[in-house]
């Protein structure tokens, strides 16, 4: 810890004489520890999938949630602290039910996404709050074309053709930045998001262990059942 941090990082609403928030860097370290998610766009929409690392055998897999459906056409993937993502969810849901209530449509993609940002940037300007120690991949289909956010504890967002969060990122990024291809097929991308997620695993995968969801324009999000990931899993390299 370097000499005069503690003087800085005791509150969220104290920036540090060369304009940081320590508070806010800690919450991105809480990330970093988190299990690996990815989220590919293809052709037509979407994919996220997370290594949910079952620590014991005596755990019920399907328990263990890291892939939420927000609203019939967006989902997220989460990292970090579990019970902030839920919170972050449960909002989401509640703004896009509002707004189709409100307007009888379903709402805009990056329009939620920086509501959702916007609720997280108001835990680090006030006291008496910490910001969420969780890092969401949003990812969606609406009117203007398949969408894929990352938003960190701060509430900054970046729309990625390919993105990752969590322990395994550099990782991940690495296969993406090799290997990805604009307008991919579904099935394409599913296989190499796996094979990212397999590379930056410490173990071989286990179809229990992985969460798949995929939304695809013209159709509602869905979660791949354990049958179907074992089938990708046995086309990548590290998992034959």
């Amino acid at each position: 810890m370097q000499p005069g941090q503690m003087a800085y990082d005791r509150a969220i609403t104290v920036f540090s004489p060369d304009g940081r928030l320590f508070q806010v860097e800690y919450a991105r370290v809480a990330v970093t520890r988190g299990n690996t998610t990815a989220g590919l766009k293809f052709k037509d929409g979407t994919v996220l999938m997370a290594d949910k690392k079952i620590a014991s055998r005596l755990v019920e897999t399907t328990s263990i949630e890291k892939i939420f459906q927000i609203d019939e056409h967006v989902g997220c993937a989460t990292s970090g602290l579990v019970a902030d993502a839920r919170v972050l969810v449960d909002y989401a849901r509640l703004v896009a039910q509002i707004n189709k209530v409100t307007y009888s449509e379903k709402i805009g993609v990056d329009i939620l996404v920086k509501r959702i940002c916007d609720y997280k940037q108001n835990y680090t300007q006030y006291g008496g709050v910490r910001p969420f120690g969780t890092a969401l991949l949003v990812a969606g289909v609406d009117d203007l074309g398949v969408h894929l956010y990352e938003t960190d504890p701060s509430g900054a967002l970046v729309s990625y053709k390919a993105g990752s969060i969590g322990a395994g990122r550099n990782t991940v990024m690495e296969v993406f930045e090799e290997k990805y291809k604009d307008s991919m097929a579904q099935d394409d991308a599913i296989g190499l998001g796996l094979e990212a997620l397999q590379k930056s695993s410490e173990e071989k995968l286990a179809a229990q262990a992985v969460e798949v969801g995929v939304i695809v324009d013209g159709e509602k999000f869905r979660r791949l059942n354990e049958e179907e990931v074992g089938r990708y899993l046995a086309r990548i390299p590290a998992a034959s």
